[in-house]
């Protein structure tokens, strides 16, 4: 028998303490029990490339109506819409040109209050992306503050400048922008330099301004009246800079003008970006106090470390963020191994502050998608893991039939961070993820009627599209959809322990309940040893990955990419799964 390691992640405490501070006090909703979005499964929509019912090449919100019961019967709670307002379409609709319109290759705002009403008739709460670091350099606050209208003059970061000993206007600092090269851009009607951290078509917004920071909350208070149930947050780290603009530190100058040379200490996560954000918390809060109904909830987007993380959840005395976004799996790839995923796991429940609601995802719009980072064999077992695990499960759309990512070419690219430069095309770009949803084998995999996509569907949707998986038990589309069914009643049991096998081949996660009269459940994955068998005297399997064959009366084996789950008699053990290898 294999050697197992194991970390008790606390949870076996831990965890069992969170949901007693829970049950006692949830922080919003001052419910007896957890809140509604605390087991929750975020599904995230990319608007443009979800159903276009309109046959005009791009996806749109009629097109999300027609799909809302396809949502509600696969069992997700709430759907996450990237950007839908008003843009340019520079950045994919994070270039906002008016925060309280509809982008019109979208619909319109009846098309969204319809998308409300409706999505709300069957149990599925909305949620807004919320781009607050940056508008459109179309918006009409930009317009104003280049001619300084009155109340606009610094709604932007303006500086002069500086001149170096030719006499040369020059950026007033090395600040650079994510997209590389100088995050200064010279205006020549104001005859200033602007910052912006993202293209140069994204101007920062000022937030040390009180009419930025009114004017946005102002922007927020008018979709809550719509009936939105929350927001993610674009790009927080990014809100505040320091004020005094010192140049950044340079960590690598060998590659100058990229984003990376430089440690931005001085441009993320100021200690004003983190206030702004409690603030914003007590305005949602509020909000629901006042109006009632469900919590609304705003999860945040950063790339930080874990430890750094806790501070969007709250700072001990004020609360933030209901959620940030967990990204550690995104680093996770068809060579990693039981032990990474162990490791990547195992960060977030021994970091996290044990008060906060961990979550779990394995793809967004801006990362290849998981079928293509680890193999489809291996797309069920993951599904499986993010779901077994405590908290919020989110789901970048397709995810659930393990659509992989499709083929597109430099010329037919429209990411802007790429399109240009077709050496570096291929690493850069995120169209790959972003290709449309393949509903079924007909013309353009059900998207539209047949006019050509904003970007290519993917090549094999002959193969991988939800019709033809409805009816094949073994689908990722279904195993999925009997994994999110399962979630409320493993996740009952309240403790959770990891593991991993010496050889580095197995993973596994088991949860136990404090009630000795519930079963335990235990999740086993097989990552890559050649065949694994569990030993146990007996167990019932509630669910299997679709490439598991279970033969009645025979041992059950698992080939590298497997992947199950076990109710077993709750022994009162919460050491991890007691394994073999087959033989």
């Amino acid at each position: 028998m294999l050697i197992m390691k194991q970390i008790l992640i606390l949870a076996s405490i831990l965890t069992i303490l969170a949901h007693c501070a829970k049950l006692k006090s949830t922080f919003i909703s001052k419910k007896a029990e957890p809140d509604w979005w605390t087991h929750s499964i975020v599904y995230q929509i990319y608007p443009r490339s979800f159903k276009d019912s309109d046959n005009d090449g791009i996806g749109d919100l009629q097109g999300i109506i027609q799909k809302l019961n396809y949502l509600a019967d696969l069992g997700v709670d709430a759907i996450w819409l990237s950007p839908i307002y008003k843009s340019p379409m520079v950045d994919g609709g994070y270039d906002i040109s008016d925060y309280e319109a509809i982008a019109e290759e979208y619909g319109t705002l009846d098309d969204f209050k319809e998308l409300l009403s409706k999505a709300h008739n069957l149990g599925l709460k909305i949620i807004m992306d919320f781009v607050l670091n940056h508008s459109s350099d179309l918006h009409e606050w930009f317009t104003k503050s280049v001619t300084r209208e009155t109340g606009f003059e610094d709604f932007y970061i303006w500086n002069d400048g500086i001149l170096d000993e030719e006499g040369n206007k020059q950026p007033p600092n090395n600040w650079l922008s994510l997209w590389d090269n100088s995050a200064w851009e010279w205006n020549e009607i104001r005859q200033q330099y602007y910052f912006h951290q993202f293209s140069k078509q994204q101007p920062d917004l000022n937030y040390r301004n009180h009419l930025v920071r009114q004017a946005m909350e102002n922007v927020l208070i008018y979709w809550l009246d719509l009936g939105v149930d929350g927001f993610r947050v674009d790009a927080l780290p990014h809100l505040y800079e320091d004020e005094l603009l010192r140049d950044e530190p340079v960590i690598n100058s060998d590659v100058p003008n990229s984003y990376n040379s430089l440690n931005h200490t001085y441009t993320k996560e100021q200690p004003e970006t983190f206030e702004y954000m409690y603030n914003l918390r007590d305005i949602m809060d509020n909000y629901t106090q006042r109006v009632g109904g469900d919590t609304r909830i705003f999860m945040t987007e950063c790339s930080s470390p874990v430890e750094l993380i806790n501070k969007y959840y709250g700072n001990g005395t004020r609360l933030g963020a209901h959620f940030s976004f967990n990204f550690n799996f995104l680093a996770l790839n068809e060579n990693s191994t039981a032990k990474d995923i162990y490791i990547e796991a195992a960060e977030w429940y021994t970091t996290i502050n044990i008060t906060y609601t961990l979550n779990w995802l394995t793809g967004n719009h801006d990362n290849h998608r998981v079928a293509s980072r680890v193999g489809s064999k291996n797309v069920d077992a993951y599904n499986m893991l993010i779901a077994f695990l405590d908290g919020v499960t989110v789901t970048y759309m397709a995810e659930e039939i393990g659509q992989e990512n499709g083929e597109v070419t430099c010329e037919e690219g429209q990411d802007p961070s790429a399109i240009g430069n077709c050496t570096t095309f291929a690493q850069v770009s995120r169209d790959f993820e972003r290709t449309p949803f393949q509903w079924d084998s007909s013309v353009n995999a059900g998207f539209n009627q047949g006019t050509k996509p904003w970007l290519p569907v993917g090549s094999k949707y002959l193969e991988t599209n939800l019709a033809a998986q409805v009816d094949d038990e073994n689908s990722h589309y279904n195993i999925y959809k009997t994994m999110i069914g399962l979630k409320p009643l493993l996740q009952s049991n309240e403790l959770i322990s990891l593991a991993y096998d010496e050889n580095d081949g197995v993973f596994s996660a088991s949860r136990v309940s404090l009630d000795p009269s519930k079963p335990k459940y235990v999740f086993i994955y097989n990552v890559n040893v050649t065949k694994y068998a569990p030993r146990y005297a007996g167990y019932n399997i509630m669910l299997k990955s679709g490439n598991l064959d279970v033969q009645p009366g025979k041992l059950l084996i698992l080939k590298p990419g497997d992947a199950v789950i076990l109710e077993l008699e709750n022994d009162g053990d919460d050491s991890d799964v007691d394994v073999k290898l087959g033989q």
